[in-house]
């Protein structure tokens, strides 16, 4: 199985067509989608995805309006990596949770809440999981500025 394989059985299960980045193995989606595909990806025998390896986000930063979420897929059976990418609203990220494919969505969306301020909707429990629960802002984020102090404790070092 190889990704074009993968574009194919996606277009024919959604009825339109998918961006594939084939150099990097990553396909583009919407956030509608994201559910329904990563679904299909990990029931569908032929595919297979039994593995999220990693979620990440990137922020593109004030003037472009969006972030974007990496998931990063593994078929232990098949051994291919599939990398999905949907581009959020920067002052509304909202996606769909995972949680209830794959179990690791938990603390992958948690770690992209805590650092991007990423909302996803229908996680268990989407709490920070790095950070104390009162830390202030996203520190990941573009715009974020760093507080002088936390709990009285000097927080900025100038280098």
């Amino acid at each position: 199985m190889d990704l074009l394989e993968i574009k194919a059985l996606l277009e024919n299960e959604l009825k339109r067509s998918v961006e594939l980045n084939e150099k990097s193995g990553q396909l583009t989606l919407s956030t509608q989608d994201l559910v329904a595909v990563c679904d299909f990806l990990w029931r569908n025998p032929t595919t297979y995805f039994d593995s999220l390896s990693c979620v990440t986000a990137i922020d593109l930063g004030v003037d472009s309006g969006q972030m974007e979420v990496i998931y990063t897929l593994y078929s232990i059976p098949f051994h291919v990596t599939l990398h999905l990418r949907v581009v959020l609203d920067r002052e509304n990220p909202e996606l769909p949770s995972l949680s209830g494919i794959w179990k690791t969505a938990d603390w992958h969306e948690r770690e992209a809440f805590d650092f991007f301020g990423i909302q996803f909707i229908g996680h268990p429990n989407l709490t920070r999981i790095l950070l104390p629960a009162d830390w202030e802002g996203h520190p990941l984020r573009k715009d974020y500025v760093e507080q002088e102090r936390y709990h009285g404790i000097k927080v900025k070092y100038e280098g």
